[in-house]
Protein backbone atom coordinates (compact mmCIF):
# COMPACT_ATOMS: atom_id res chain seq x y z
CA UNK A 1 0.00 0.00 0.00
CA UNK A 2 1.59 3.44 -0.99
CA UNK A 3 1.54 6.49 1.39
CA UNK A 4 0.30 10.06 0.03
CA UNK A 5 3.70 10.82 0.09
CA UNK A 6 5.10 7.50 -1.81
CA UNK A 7 2.58 8.72 -4.21
CA UNK A 8 3.33 12.64 -4.11
CA UNK A 9 7.08 11.21 -5.10
CA UNK A 10 5.79 9.39 -7.83
CA UNK A 11 3.82 11.67 -9.50
CA UNK A 12 6.71 14.33 -9.13
CA UNK A 13 9.42 11.78 -11.12
CA UNK A 14 6.73 10.75 -13.73
CA UNK A 15 6.01 14.31 -14.30
CA UNK A 16 9.91 15.37 -14.79
CA UNK A 17 10.74 12.07 -16.74
CA UNK A 18 8.25 13.18 -19.55
CA UNK A 19 9.44 16.63 -19.06
CA UNK A 20 13.33 15.00 -19.58
CA UNK A 21 11.35 12.76 -22.49
CA UNK A 22 9.88 15.80 -24.15
CA UNK A 23 12.97 17.82 -24.00
CA UNK A 24 15.25 14.96 -25.72
CA UNK A 25 12.36 14.44 -28.52
CA UNK A 26 12.77 18.25 -29.00
CA UNK A 27 16.66 17.40 -29.59
CA UNK A 28 16.31 14.55 -31.70
CA UNK A 29 13.94 16.38 -33.91
CA UNK A 30 16.08 19.18 -34.39
CA UNK A 31 19.27 17.54 -35.16
CA UNK A 32 17.27 15.52 -37.87
CA UNK A 33 15.20 18.89 -39.41
CA UNK A 34 17.82 21.71 -39.40
CA UNK A 35 20.53 19.45 -41.60
CA UNK A 36 16.98 18.63 -43.96
CA UNK A 37 16.43 22.62 -43.87
CA UNK A 38 20.31 23.03 -44.99
CA UNK A 39 20.03 20.79 -47.60
CA UNK A 40 17.15 22.13 -48.97
CA UNK A 41 18.84 25.69 -48.87
CA UNK A 42 21.53 24.96 -50.00
CA UNK A 43 20.29 22.67 -53.08
CA UNK A 44 17.45 25.34 -54.56
CA UNK A 45 18.56 28.69 -53.69
CA UNK A 46 22.45 28.56 -53.25
CA UNK A 47 23.05 32.31 -53.66
CA UNK A 48 21.18 33.60 -49.98
CA UNK A 49 22.10 31.09 -47.01
CA UNK A 50 18.52 31.50 -45.17
CA UNK A 51 18.78 28.21 -42.76
CA UNK A 52 20.38 30.17 -40.28
CA UNK A 53 17.55 32.08 -39.27
CA UNK A 54 15.73 28.61 -38.22
CA UNK A 55 18.40 27.28 -37.14
CA UNK A 56 19.81 30.02 -34.53
CA UNK A 57 15.73 30.92 -34.03
CA UNK A 58 14.34 27.15 -32.99
CA UNK A 59 17.98 26.35 -31.05
CA UNK A 60 17.45 29.27 -28.91
CA UNK A 61 13.89 27.90 -28.36
CA UNK A 62 15.66 24.59 -27.80
CA UNK A 63 17.97 25.94 -25.61
CA UNK A 64 15.36 27.58 -23.34
CA UNK A 65 13.28 24.06 -23.39
CA UNK A 66 16.27 22.55 -21.88
CA UNK A 67 16.77 25.48 -19.21
CA UNK A 68 13.22 24.94 -18.38
CA UNK A 69 13.72 21.52 -17.95
CA UNK A 70 17.08 21.28 -16.59
CA UNK A 71 17.17 24.51 -14.90
CA UNK A 72 19.64 27.05 -15.50
CA UNK A 73 22.20 26.04 -12.59
CA UNK A 74 22.31 22.47 -13.34
CA UNK A 75 25.22 21.73 -15.49
CA UNK A 76 28.51 22.50 -14.33
CA UNK A 77 27.36 23.90 -10.92
CA UNK A 78 28.93 22.61 -7.46
CA UNK A 79 25.78 20.76 -6.68
CA UNK A 80 25.83 19.03 -10.38
CA UNK A 81 29.63 17.82 -9.69
CA UNK A 82 28.84 16.53 -6.11
CA UNK A 83 25.22 14.62 -7.56
CA UNK A 84 27.26 12.97 -10.44
CA UNK A 85 30.37 12.02 -7.86
CA UNK A 86 27.80 10.65 -5.58
CA UNK A 87 26.35 8.47 -8.42
CA UNK A 88 29.57 7.10 -10.01
CA UNK A 89 30.73 5.85 -6.09
CA UNK A 90 26.82 3.84 -6.30
CA UNK A 91 27.06 2.62 -9.68
CA UNK A 92 30.78 1.22 -8.49
CA UNK A 93 29.58 -0.13 -5.53
CA UNK A 94 26.73 -1.73 -7.35
CA UNK A 95 28.96 -3.25 -9.73
CA UNK A 96 31.09 -4.86 -7.49
CA UNK A 97 28.56 -6.00 -5.20
CA UNK A 98 27.61 -8.08 -8.07
CA UNK A 99 30.75 -9.17 -8.95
Amino acid sequence: MQTNSEYDSYQKASKKVKEIKGFYIHLFTYLVIIPVIVFINLRFSPQHYWFFYPMIGWGVGLLGHGFGVFGTDSLFSKDWEERKIKQFMEEEKKKNTFH
